[in-house]
């Protein structure tokens, strides 16, 4: 079993990491393991998860990790800094195993102007590489899919270039 001042090390390296930046109860748990595995023998292991998931919970009752922050602050950074969409956004955060209802908060505290804006921004910046393609609409609406838009709205945003006639600099 790990002993009392172990288990206050391994807290406090977690505490001062977690004061540094954000991390979702997962990650976190993942890095309680990782420093326990190192503190436990062999035989000893079994109880590792237990003993992490205690940890999550105290970092997490502590103010330390939270799963709404996180997912506001890794929706923000995702969305303006790297012009990801809500789709791929939600799917990033459910692969971390923060819950749906988490994601939903998390993506409707978003700017939508300023998303629909970074999406408009992302298709000039791809049409330029994609001008004397004859599938370049069709290339453009896949690219914009895969960024994690949704269908309508890069449609959308595609159409009214089109139809307001500067469709020559989409």
């Amino acid at each position: 079993m790990i002993s009392e001042d172990d288990y206050k090390k391994v807290l406090s390296s977690l505490q001062a990491l977690c004061a540094r930046r954000e991390y979702c109860p997962s990650e976190i748990r993942q890095k309680a393991l990782l420093r326990l595995r190192s503190l436990l023998q062999e035989e000893e292991r079994d109880s590792i998860g237990t003993i992490a998931d205690r940890m999550t919970e105290e970092l997490t009752a502590e103010g330390f990790v939270d799963s709404l922050r996180y997912a506001r602050a890794f929706a923000s950074e995702k969305s303006s800094l790297q012009g990801w969409g809500p789709y791929k956004i939600s799917q990033a955060l459910l692969a971390k195993q923060i819950d749906r209802q988490t994601i939903e908060e998390a993506l409707g505290s978003l700017d939508s102007e300023r998303a629909e804006s970074k999406l408009e921004k992302l298709l000039r910046s791809k049409w330029k590489s994609l001008q004397d393609d004859p599938q370049a609409r069709f290339k453009l609406l896949r690219y914009a899919l895969s960024r994690g838009y949704e269908y309508d709205s890069a449609l959308r945003s595609l159409l009214e270039r089109i139809e307001s006639g500067e469709e020559d600099d989409i």
